[in-house]
């Protein structure tokens, strides 16, 4: 089941979300997303979040910033089983257009965007990490 996040989710909603940016970016140092990690945690609440839940458990989720997509995370052991697809369909029947930004070396994120319809807008190097990354759009 998707729905919005609940405060009793951040815990499990942290979690993968530092599991998840640590076996993602392999890239990038793992001292980098814990840098940021009590930051995240605070803002959490701002943002509009999605959680998929089954069985009582968080397995992933999608934070947005109006039609931004700040990142889409889903516990390792799920991965593949339609989780991640799910929760971006289900902000596709909210907007018209979303953006979001991917590092170049994440190329398994990559091929589900392009796979989603997204296309590279943009590319730039992240100045915090030293990656090129590229900014992607999807619209109806």
């Amino acid at each position: 089941m998707i729905r919005l996040l609940k405060p009793s989710d951040i815990d499990a909603v942290m979690n993968i979300w530092l599991s998840s940016n640590i076996q993602a970016h392999s890239f990038i140092p793992k001292e980098y997303w814990m840098k940021y990690f009590e930051q995240v945690k605070e803002i959490l609440p701002d943002s509009t979040v999605y959680v998929y839940e089954d069985k009582g458990s968080v397995q992933g989720f999608i934070g947005l910033t109006g039609n931004y997509i700040e990142g889409i995370f889903v516990e390792e052991s799920m991965r593949g089983r339609g989780i991640g697809t799910q929760l971006l369909h289900q902000v596709k029947q909210l907007f018209s257009s979303l953006t979001l930004q991917v590092y170049e070396k994440n190329q398994s994120a990559l091929r589900f965007y392009f796979k989603e319809g997204f296309q590279i807008k943009k590319k730039q190097i992240d100045s915090e990490t030293g990656q090129m990354e590229f900014t992607m759009e999807w619209s109806m």
